[in-house]
């Protein structure tokens, strides 16, 4: 079923990063870079973004997000930010990010995000899209944008600011935490802990949801998030004007370079 699906999306050729199952009206996505840590580059968003939009028009009712290997996802990859000094280049990455994180949020069907391992940064920001977010108890969370002088994209902003308040968003951003899914848990940045694998738990969430009244449980979600989806625009363009000024620091040149490095970053505030 799931290669018939990706001949759909993309005609005769194999998606290479993404892999959607439809096993009756639960949709699986799960991003497949492993080796990378499931680490995002502008192959992954553009596949992610076509499979999302396939969901969205599918007869499914629950979708399920997920990643192989040992992690969610560490974020974008720090490899496709050094091709970000084209600007073209630049604002067609972030505009995919922007489609993709928009058709998440606006999704007609309940969404679960099943964290294990790293979930960082840009694929924090798409975890938290999820109506359920799910958590092993030993998952590391965290923005860490700041570790390379940028601040949080994918809307970041917004779904920090709805789960845990400003204040404490500003914090947890600044203070480049990395948290375990238990104290995820205790600060609302997650929904459920799981005590085995999260993709058990969101599997049988979704089963549950299934024998739900989802029809009512769709139009609690339609009447927030279209009062909101017009804020989490406007923050998606804001983190894109903010990230290319970023760009041009001495401060992320360094960030990049340690990471590339392997060092620690040296910082001046310029």
């Amino acid at each position: 079923m799931a290669k018939e699906i990706e001949r759909l999306l993309k005609g005769d050729g194999m998606m290479k990063y993404v892999v959607m199952e439809e096993k009756g009206d639960i949709t699986h996505i799960s991003l497949d870079r492993a080796a990378k840590y499931n680490a995002l580059n502008k192959e992954m968003l553009e596949e992610l973004v076509e499979t999302v939009k396939h969901t969205k028009n599918s007869k499914a009712k629950v979708v399920v997000l997920s990643g192989k290997g040992s992690a969610f996802c560490s974020g974008g990859d720090i490899r496709m930010m050094e091709d970000f000094s084209d600007k073209v280049y630049f604002d067609g990455v972030m505009g995919t990010i922007k489609e993709l994180v928009m058709e998440l949020y606006t999704m007609p069907k309940i969404v679960i995000s099943a964290i294990h391992g790293a979930a960082a940064g840009l694929g924090l920001s798409i975890a938290l899209t999820a109506d359920y977010v799910i958590a092993e108890r030993d998952a590391k969370l965290g923005m860490l944008f700041l570790g390379i002088g940028l601040l949080p994209d994918g809307g970041g902003h917004f779904f920090l600011q709805q789960r845990i308040g400003i204040q404490r968003a500003k914090q947890f951003t600044w203070g480049m935490q990395q948290i375990d899914g238990q104290q995820a848990k205790e600060i609302g940045l997650v929904d459920m802990l799981s005590d085995e694998e999260a993709i058990v738990t969101a599997k049988g969430l979704a089963e549950k949801l299934l024998k739900s009244p989802l029809i009512a449980m769709l139009k609690t979600k339609e009447l927030y998030h279209s009062r909101e989806k017009e804020s989490l625009a406007s923050f998606l363009s804001d983190e894109q004007q903010a990230q290319w000024e970023l760009r041009q620091t001495q401060d992320h040149q360094e960030g990049v370079r340690a990471f590339l490095e392997k060092r620690k970053p040296v910082f001046k505030g310029k």
